[in-house]
């Protein structure tokens, strides 16, 4: 599997320069909107978790204002609801971030830290933020699921630990028997819990709640 660099930390930088492109557009957002958290956005959790739900990339609405990964737009909305339902959190969410909010044995972080243009990171964009992806995967001692919210994140969260992205089919529901740092993982596919895939019902409530059932009897 992977080996991760000493010297790469879980988290990078909020200014982190990477990426040109999007250092580019970071700026204009900053200057548009100069008190939103405009950065390379963190990961939010318990560091140890023994769930991490892995999603793409920041909105520019969403981590990329309020600095919490999805709060702000409406994948959040049903996200959080649901790690609520399944125990993995306390607290009141908020779109704004400004709440008592707090992950239960669950972290959650994205395989691009910044906001990428039309939400779309590139693959050199995916390739410069994969070690921190790995980085992150290797600092939680006590991981035994990850959640991957679309087939980008299940590809890279592959990649990041060193697999092939065509070792293992995406399929909304599959789970797949992995190797990481901390020894055997499930890796646990949905559909990315976007305004588009709940509206088009490509996504219901009761295909994204299954999901993570199926991680918590994983846990159990």
């Amino acid at each position: 599997m992977a080996a991760t660099p000493d010297s790469v930390a879980a988290e990078p930088p909020a200014d982190c320069e990477l990426c040109p492109r999007l250092v580019q557009y970071r700026r204009e957002n900053q200057a548009a909107e100069p008190t939103w958290f405009n950065g390379a956005a963190p990961s939010f959790g318990d560091e140890e978790a023994r769930l991490l739900v892995v999603g793409l990339a920041p909105g520019r609405g969403g981590a990329n204002r309020t600095g919490r990964p999805f709060t702000g737009d409406w994948a959040g909305d049903l996200l959080y609801p649901t790690l609520e339902k399944y125990g993995f959190s306390t607290g009141t969410f908020q779109q704004d971030a400004q709440d008592d909010l707090k992950l239960v044995d669950a972290i959650i972080t994205n395989a691009v830290r910044c906001v990428p243009p039309q939400n779309k990171p590139i693959g050199a964009e995916m390739n410069n933020c994969r070690p921190f992806l790995t980085a992150r995967i290797a600092a939680l001692p006590k991981l035994k699921v990850l959640i991957a919210l679309g087939r980008v994140a299940h590809e890279n969260t592959l990649k990041a630990l060193g697999y092939k992205q065509s070792a293992f089919k995406f399929a909304h529901g599959a789970e797949h028997a992995i190797e990481g740092p901390q020894g055997p993982l499930t890796l646990i596919n949905s559909y990315h819990c976007s305004r588009y895939n709940t509206n088009t019902g490509r996504l219901t409530e009761a295909m994204f709640h299954d999901v993570f059932a199926a991680a918590r009897a994983r846990l159990a």
